[in-house]
């Protein structure tokens, strides 16, 4: 088969011929129908996550939807070792593979694999969002933001903001029908205006994918008993959070990633995802790139790209 394979840490993947995955009865090989890139996908390469360990050569790529020899298809993450899902064939561990339905197209049932469940997790897993209640999504613009932004509304939100820094983002998080956006400034005092003018009345939970600096001013607007939900440090690894701000407001700050979440709550929420998705409740743009462009795309993650890049035949 064909597959974007790494031979070295840290190195671009190379696609090239690589070895068949052998079917067997617990595990399947399926057809790739849209494999997702991720940031995840760089940090296994260089050996920076624990959970998942490579020796090379390696297959490439954490999450992928592919398609049995009965019609099935399945979104995998993490099939073993050496297989990755930037390839045109990947195995699939039916124990913990998730159905993906007829009617949802495969490029959006991979984008809301990792980027889906992150959002849809921190708010529901995580943050126990109680219908009615009011929600900011800390850097909105981006692929977890936009599909946080939906999936607070699905999960019934009263009032669901979405903020980021330039136009183009802004304007995206409007046409996912938020309740009000806030325009992150380089001035910190006209960034907190903005995020208490969109939410008088404070916010109950704060999905942040930022930390860094916004992390500070979404505090400054939180209201009493906040929960914050930190998914994403995209503005920086280190913030400055004086005690008062989030001490005297009751300010809750809990941590959520996807890989250290039990398997049948993210079995859970890729169902409900896939049920929005379905019912076009839950939408998201993505580029596809053809496999033999795999090496394109995965420097063009590492360069900083923030779209949704999906990897296809």
């Amino acid at each position: 088969m064909r597959a974007a394979v790494l031979h070295a840490p840290g190195e671009t993947p190379v696609v090239e011929a690589f070895a068949d995955p052998e079917a067997a009865q617990d595990r399947p090989v399926a057809r790739l129908l849209a494999a997702g890139l991720n940031p995840v996908d760089l940090a296994i390469a260089g050996g920076n996550m624990p959970f998942r360990r490579v020796t090379f050569p390696a297959v490439a790529g954490y999450e992928g939807v592919g398609e049995t020899d009965d019609g099935r298809r399945w979104y995998v993450a993490g099939p073993a070792t050496p297989f990755g899902t930037l390839a045109e064939l990947m195995p699939v561990p039916v124990a913990e593979a998730l159905p993906v339905p007829e009617g949802v197209d495969p490029g959006l049932a991979v984008s809301l694999g990792v980027a889906g469940m992150a959002a849809w997790l921190a708010l529901e897993y995580r943050a126990h969002l109680a219908p009615g209640e009011t929600v900011l999504v800390l850097g909105a613009g981006g692929t977890v933001g936009q599909i946080a932004v939906q999936a607070a509304l699905a999960l019934g939100a009263g009032r669901v903001v979405g903020a980021a820094r330039g136009a183009r983002s802004l304007e995206r998080i409007r046409s996912l029908d938020a309740h009000a956006v806030a325009h992150l400034r380089e001035d910190a005092e006209a960034s907190v205006r903005e995020l208490r003018d969109a939410a008088p009345d404070g916010y109950d939970v704060i999905l942040d994918l930022l930390w860094g600096e916004p992390v500070t001013h979404a505090i400054e607007a939180a209201g009493r008993g906040t929960r914050l939900i930190q998914v994403g440090n995209s503005a920086g690894p280190t913030a400055s959070l004086p005690a008062p701000n989030f001490r005297n407001k009751l300010v809750t700050i809990i941590g959520h990633t996807n890989f250290l979440t039990p398997l049948e709550a993210r079995r859970g929420a890729y169902q409900h995802l896939m049920e929005h998705a379905a019912a076009g409740r839950i939408r998201l743009g993505f580029e596809q790139v053809p496999l033999t462009d795999a090496a394109r795309a995965w420097e063009r993650l590492r360069e900083g790209h923030t779209g949704k890049l999906v990897i296809v035949p």
